[in-house]
């Protein structure tokens, strides 16, 4: 199962490398279906499309309910380089995805263990797989070399 984890990371840190090349906090996303095709993908947009909002899994989430003409993506697995806020925690427990592999952890926002464990809630009415870590040195130094970046600036 790590090799399979490791194939899905290594999608999404493809998207985060596009995020970083546009000067964009640099994560990426993908959704995977039961096959293992890609049904959505995204990098971050925050700042390109002025919103806040515009993060790399509420893209790829947006993207692969599309491809699948549903709201929910049971059975799905999203993929994302750092571990998902509140926002985009809530919309994967929304959207009934399977499972969730994250890179880096995120210790001030993070909504899937570190800070608050919305992906985990039982209270709520769906708890998807977490798996954590998958590719966090190579996510977290793609963060750290972009903010290091603008801060030289």
């Amino acid at each position: 199962m790590m090799h399979d984890l490791t194939s899905c990371m290594e999608l999404a840190f493809r998207e985060a490398v596009k995020a970083y090349e546009k000067k964009e906090v640099p994560v990426g996303a993908v959704v995977l279906d039961r096959s293992g095709a890609i049904i959505g993908r995204g990098c971050n947009q925050v700042e390109e499309l002025c919103d806040a909002t515009a993060h790399a899994e509420m893209i790829a989430l947006t993207a692969a309910m599309a491809t699948r003409g549903s709201k929910y993506l049971e059975g799905c697995t999203l993929a994302v380089t750092l571990e998902p806020c509140a926002m985009c925690a809530g919309a994967i427990v929304l959207a009934r995805v399977k499972r969730v592999v994250f890179g880096a952890s995120d210790p001030k926002m993070g909504a899937a263990g570190s800070v608050l464990n919305i992906t985990g809630c039982p209270a709520l009415n769906h708890q998807p797989e977490v798996y954590g870590g998958i590719m966090e040195q190579q996510s977290e130094a793609l963060l750290r070399d972009l903010f290091r970046t603008l801060r030289d600036r």
